[in-house]
């Protein structure tokens, strides 16, 4: 009796495919995983924003939902600029404050550049310093420091008011609206304020003749007294120079004579320059000295 061969059963081959090992392989580097995680995704949801936003009615739609919620949030009250204030100006400056920054209230501080507005302030003449900010209750806060004039400065005919350093603090239409502020004259004589301002502290002896100071060649200075007398000062030392011809005068009552200048530019030989008539009346007595009259 012959034996039938049981049937063979195909069993799947347990090696995986091709693919399905590199698939395995991909997986399991983090690099992929991570791309697969994060990448994929960000990049579906750049061809849907890509695609959304292709349409200008998309784009217009949100442009204007953007604009309507930053306004909310703009204009709401705390937010709402309703007063100016000016603090440490005089009333001129504080009207050209007003002049140049014409706001018009209420607006939001969101609308208000505060650094181009202290720019703008600090650009005119008289203003030194600038702070600006937005208190509570809606006030925008502006503090000032005023230039502090010390000086007068002619120049061809026209009387400016200089600080100690030698900024322009405003125009003066005449002099006796400033009696206590010294003058100054010349070319270059405001960049030299604080060596003037120096000069006239120590002129106090002869205050009551001071008529002020003048710069010459824009290198030193001529202390211009009454009766057209001037004390011509060196380059250098100037302040020690003057020191030395008050006390002169204070010894010999110098200045009081008929002279017209002295030239203290050389410091070991002061001269003295006498007016026409004091010449003739020097040399009249020099003749009788000498007997040369007779």
């Amino acid at each position: 009796m012959t034996e039938t061969p049981a049937p063979q059963v195909h069993r799947p081959d347990p090696a995986p495919s091709r693919l399905k090992y590199r698939i395995e392989r991909l997986m399991l580097t983090p690099l992929f995983r991570l791309a697969l995680r994060v990448g994929l995704p960000a990049l579906i949801g750049f061809g849907a924003t890509s695609w959304y936003f292709s349409y200008e009615d998309h784009r217009t739609a949100v442009l204007d939902a953007i604009a309507g919620i930053r306004n909310q949030i703009e204009t709401r009250p705390e937010f709402m600029v309703n007063l100016m204030a000016i603090d440490g100006a005089s009333p001129g400056v504080s009207e050209d404050i007003r002049e140049i920054l014409p706001i018009d209230f209420p607006v939001s501080s969101f609308d208000l550049d505060l650094g181009l507005m202290q720019g703008a302030i600090v650009g005119l003449d008289a203003v030194e310093s600038a702070r600006l900010r937005i208190r509570q209750g809606g006030v925008l806060q502006i503090d000032v420091t005023e230039r502090v004039p010390v000086a007068l400065w002619r120049l061809r005919g026209e009387l400016e008011l200089l600080d100690d350093s030698g900024a322009r603090v405003r125009p003066a239409m005449a002099r006796s609206d400033y009696p206590e502020l010294p003058v100054i004259a010349g070319k270059g004589a405001d960049d030299f304020v604080a060596e003037a301002v120096e000069l006239v502290q120590a002129a106090a002896p002869l205050a009551g003749r001071l008529r002020g100071l003048e710069r010459i060649g824009e290198r030193r200075w001529d202390v211009v007294l009454d009766r057209g007398q001037r004390l011509m000062l060196p380059e250098t030392g100037a302040v020690r120079a003057l020191e030395r011809a008050i006390a002169m005068d204070q010894a010999v009552d110098m200045l009081s004579r008929d002279i017209a200048a002295v030239d203290l530019r050389l410091p070991r030989r002061p001269t003295l320059r006498l007016n026409g008539e004091a010449i003739g009346e020097y040399w009249r007595i020099k003749a009788m000295e000498t007997g040369e009259n007779q």
